[in-house]
């Protein structure tokens, strides 16, 4: 049976609700659990940027009610000053969760499974924050920021945390490149990635969740093909520091309310994949999609790659509905049991 993952957020009434449901739903073929980000973190990092209004060291450029991706506020640092305090609030959630994650594991008896921690990227972070000139330049306390919170977590955690690095803004960004400049693009997105890595403590564990975007559950970035997500996860593999394994890499082949596509040719590109050890999750469970259909992509995926993949959601499920949210987790659920059984059969 191949293996599910759940990427973060979940329409629930709380943690542990969340974390029961995902149990319920899809608890055997998961290696790590997210506590299922809810309430004011189910819209991913606009809680964060938001509370930046009340923050010394920033001022407002432009407002933003968050309608869609051009709607959104931005900030500048206050003349004369430097960024200190930040926090991003990733370890007061993990200090709430993470009590409640070891109680839902024993209930479970699934005591392999590790607690999944979201960390959004930090020239995501900026970029959201700053814009795209000031985030070239004002990454660093949002990095310092970051890793802090990371060394934090570890701390407590240790192996039992796996942290799921989420940067949609690399992939989009090396997508809307000329075919010519995107290797270039992809190795610098890649070295600001793993540098995350490398400041953070060593054994420290880590997945990456590439993406289109998400937002009120439509997609900020589009694909032509998989070239460009090939691109960029091979240089992530490449740039990789040692002592802190990657243990997963997702990959979206589907956008937010779009279904994955079937044409053959799209996938193409996934032959020239080089993950190394790094375990590849599918991104394309999709509600608004027939099984059938879905199968057929699972097989474009892996005939294409050479293996058989995990399986998920292109992202989190929290902007869906819970009717929606319920779909898509019967349908990851009922995935790897529809291809075992094909499998079998063949």
């Amino acid at each position: 049976m191949r293996g599910t993952h759940l990427v973060g957020s979940l329409p629930a009434d709380g943690p542990a609700a969340a974390m029961d449901a995902a149990l319920d739903a899809v608890g055997a073929g998961l290696s790590s659990l997210p506590d299922g980000e809810t309430g004011e973190r189910f819209h991913w990092i606009i809680h964060i940027i938001e509370g930046l209004r009340e923050h010394p060291d920033f001022e407002l450029v432009k407002d933003g009610g968050w309608s869609d991706y051009k709607d959104t506020p931005v900030f500048r640092v206050r003349k004369g000053h430097t960024v200190s305090g930040l926090k991003l609030g990733h370890l007061s959630a993990f200090e709430a969760s993470y009590p409640l994650f070891v109680d839902a594991r024993a209930a479970a008896g699934l005591h392999d499974l590790r607690f999944q921690v979201g960390i959004p990227g930090d020239f995501d972070m900026a970029l959201f924050v700053l814009g795209p000139r000031g985030a070239l330049t004002g990454k660093g306390p949002f990095t310092d920021a970051t890793v802090a919170e990371i060394q934090a977590i570890h701390a407590v955690g240790g192996d039992d945390v796996i942290f799921q690095l989420e940067i949609p803004i690399e992939l989009i960004m090396v997508s809307r490149m000329p075919r010519a400049a995107q290797a270039g693009v992809a190795r610098l997105m890649a070295r600001g990635v793993a540098e995350l890595a490398r400041r953070s403590p060593a054994g420290a564990r880590f997945g990456i969740h590439l993406c289109l975007g998400d937002m009120h559950h439509r997609a900020l970035g589009k694909l032509k093909d998989t070239a460009p997500l090939v691109t960029l996860a091979n240089a992530l593999v490449r740039a990789w520091p040692g002592g802190r394994p990657l243990e997963f890499l997702h990959a979206p082949f589907a956008a937010a309310d779009v279904p994955p596509v079937t044409a053959p040719r799209w996938y193409a590109p996934l032959d020239k994949l080089r993950l190394g050890g790094t375990r590849l999750i599918a991104g394309f469970a999709h509600e608004d999609q027939s099984l059938e259909e879905q199968l057929f992509v699972l097989d474009l995926i892996e005939r294409s790659v050479g293996e058989r993949v995990a399986i998920s959601h292109a992202c989190g499920l929290g902007r869906r509905t819970p009717e929606a949210a319920g779909r898509a987790l019967a349908r990851l659920a009922e995935l790897p049991r529809a291809a075992a059984s094909r499998y079998a059969q063949v």
